[in-house]
């Protein structure tokens, strides 16, 4: 049955069929057992077969071979449980190691590729103005302290991101004098917004790149927030040769942002305006850690196949000693039924322990311990 019907993927199919297998082979199984020994064996009359003690005789094996038939499906269904979580989260490490290498290796681009931009302004201002050149330099040390320091970080405040963009602006604004025009604004609608490293300074050089900057056709760059995304906005007055692209720019900051959310880089080009709309991440759930969210799932899934195991040890030993107590009753003391006591408290506790398996609670419902942690944890985003 396990081979045909998964515990995995089809959980309740394989219980139903358990069921009613096992019920459908061994009452005929124990009955045809008991009959070959009583009656063929023993030589006893067949008409008291299903009468006198031969009822609880009967009745004690049955429930002692549903006793051991549900712990060998429950045994079944642990290792197969056991084998799926561990197979998944192998699977997810090597996800989670192999997205972690990718985006160290996107970061480490961004490293050479601005100081190797930088030093050709500062080769042409050398032979253009060399005062300034000196300025340049000044600036340019603090910018690159701040790359170095911004490196290793996954997501940065945005409010540091614009001061860094300002500054660079005006690395820029030495090179090309009024010939680059920007908007930038002076306060965030909320001081929370992260957004990924370095990536404003990437699109700056981008448009400074791929498009003419001359005093007759300045170009003009706008950065403003729009419905939870950051939009760097320029004209578009593209050259006609531009040399051969490195391809760090727009794609480094779409595939870090495809590594650590679901929100996706935007990109809108209608050759008078181009845009590019980046996300701006608040809570640290909007990023997708895949590891850490699974090795939680992992450790909630072996927690739940332990309170399983308790149970299914319980209930076989329920059914095993619940006819053993019946059988004593009513052979040695039938005149006082005591075993209803047992059995029913017994079983009132496998049901609350059942209903625990479940994170069920009978006055606070389905997963109430769940939806109290998320409730706490909303309240406290909220202060």
């Amino acid at each position: 049955m396990s081979k045909k019907w998964s515990w995995v993927d089809e959980t309740n199919m394989r219980v139903w069929i358990g069921i009613i297998a096992t019920i459908g082979y061994t009452i005929p199984a124990v009955l045809f057992i008991n009959y070959i020994n009583f009656i063929v064996i023993n030589g006893n009359n067949p008409a008291n077969f299903f009468k006198g003690n031969y009822i609880w005789v009967h009745f004690f094996y049955i429930i002692l071979s549903f006793g051991i038939s549900a712990f060998l499906h429950a045994r079944s269904f642990m290792i197969e449980w056991k084998k799926s979580v561990k197979q998944e989260s192998t699977q997810q490490e090597i996800v989670a190691k192999t997205e972690t290498a990718k985006f160290e290796s996107l970061k480490s681009q961004i490293d050479p590729h601005f100081l190797f931009n930088s030093l050709n302004v500062l080769t042409s201002l050398i032979s253009e103005n060399p005062s300034q050149a000196e300025k340049f330099t000044t600036k340019l040390s603090k910018v690159y302290r701040y790359v170095l320091e911004q490196r290793n970080k996954d997501l940065i405040p945005l409010t540091e991101e614009l001061t860094f963009a300002k500054t660079y602006m005006e690395l820029l604004s030495m090179r090309f004098e009024d010939a680059v025009q920007f908007n930038i604004p002076s306060s965030v609608s909320n001081h929370e917004f992260k957004i990924v490293p370095l990536s404003l300074q990437l699109l700056l050089e981008n448009a400074v790149k791929h498009n003419v900057v001359s005093s007759s056709k300045p170009l003009i760059i706008s950065i403003y927030e729009e419905n939870d995304y950051l939009v760097i906005e320029n004209n578009v007055n593209p050259k006609e040769a531009i040399g051969k692209s490195t391809k760090v720019g727009l794609q480094n900051i779409a595939d870090r942002y495809g590594l650590i959310t679901q929100k996706s880089v935007q990109i809108e080009n209608n050759n008078k305006t181009f845009k590019v709309r980046i996300p701006l991440l608040i809570k640290i759930n909007d990023i997708m850690y895949q590891e850490n969210i699974e090795n939680s799932k992992y450790a909630r899934a072996i927690e739940k196949v332990e309170r399983l195991k308790e149970f299914y040890q319980s209930l076989v030993s329920y059914c095993i000693v619940i006819p053993l107590l019946i059988y004593i009753n009513l052979e040695f003391s039938s005149g006082f039924y005591w075993f209803w006591f047992p059995l029913i408290f017994w079983g009132i506790s496998l049901i609350f322990k059942y209903l625990e398996v479940q994170n069920f609670n009978i006055f606070l419902g389905k997963n109430w311990e769940e939806r109290k942690i998320k409730e706490l944890m909303n309240q406290e985003n909220k202060k």
